[in-house]
């Protein structure tokens, strides 16, 4: 309770104010808690399962609801998503913006969601594009990458990266660019997409979506890294790179405090490694024996990691 006192002290000697003093009495009492990962998981997944909702009605009833129908539907989605993010946001800034509300990154997430959804329908029933289909990924990218930046949506430019990357990977193993190998060729759109993201962070253009950037550079070269480890014609070659890259995301999140970077290093790294060791191994013992020694080491490491990072914070 001498904590409560000293709160009413410093209500008293005008050192907080009323509204501080109720909200720091709340939390010392628990009282309340929040809220806001647990909606914003809600609202994501209320998101993806009306899209995944739409996709399975109009490939089921796709005959009786009509083409005429469906397409209108989707257009009217995404222009009434459109509508609502242009009548809510600020004008565009180079700078970091606040979100206008708590829904307002969910309403333009489903924009995107269903002009996508829109654009498979549209393939999918009158093929316009046929062989050519991956352009519909490149047009979404450019979409999605245009609207992130308008409204300072890191959520969607996620999805611009991740729709760029399935064009890029399926465009470069057509024309057999580079060796052909879609291991070689994630490495390559890894290496572009940090790229892309240092230039614009210099450039001064949205500079805090350079970590986006990195997010997706970095899982995307450790995880084609990774299932090199596994082919066991070039597992050492990949072996050095996914130590590499490794230990470059790990001095990364360290130097520049962000966690998420340690644990990528450390997780994918150790992966590649305990397959490796005990890829020739069948002795069930031994191979408990290991990951129960090695687990516990790296997720030891990862607590006092992330502890750390908390203090620093």
């Amino acid at each position: 309770m001498s904590l409560l006192a000293d709160l009413d002290r410093w209500k008293d000697g005008g050192v907080i104010t009323g509204p501080q003093h109720a909200a720091l009495t709340a939390l010392v009492r628990k009282d309340s808690f929040s809220l806001f990962a647990e909606l914003n998981a809600l609202l994501y997944l209320g998101v993806v399962s009306f899209v995944a909702g739409a996709g399975w009605t109009i490939q089921a009833h796709f005959a009786s609801l009509g083409d005429v129908a469906i397409l209108s539907a989707l257009t009217a989605t995404f222009l009434a998503s459109l509508y609502y993010c242009f009548t809510r946001a600020a004008s565009y800034s180079h700078a970091q913006q606040e979100s206008p509300g708590f829904a307002f990154d969910y309403v333009l997430y489903l924009g995107c969601l269903m002009f996508g959804l829109e654009l498979g329908f549209l393939e999918w029933r009158f093929q316009l594009l046929k062989d050519s289909w991956d352009h519909y990924l490149l047009l979404s990218s450019l979409v999605y990458a245009v609207l992130a930046y308008r409204f300072d949506n890191r959520l969607v430019l996620s999805l611009a990266l991740s729709t760029l990357a399935g064009w890029f990977g399926f465009r470069l193993f057509r024309l057999q660019w580079f060796s052909g190998s879609l291991r070689v060729d994630a490495l390559i759109y890894s290496a572009l997409v940090a790229s892309a993201g240092v230039v614009l962070h210099r450039a001064g253009i949205k500079k805090h979506f350079l970590e986006a950037y990195m997010h997706v550079a970095v899982n995307v070269a450790l995880a084609a890294a990774l299932t090199g480890v596994f082919d066991v014609s070039a597992s050492l070659i990949y072996l050095v790179v996914l130590l590499g890259l490794g230990v470059g995301s790990v001095i990364a999140g360290l130097r520049f405090q962000r966690f998420a970077f340690v644990a990528y290093g450390v997780i994918y790294s150790y992966i590649g490694l305990s397959h490796l060791f005990l890829r020739n191994t069948f002795n069930s013992t031994v191979t408990f024996a290991y990951y129960a020694v090695s687990a516990t080491i790296v997720i030891v490491f990862l607590v006092v990691a992330a502890r750390r990072f908390g203090r620093d914070a």
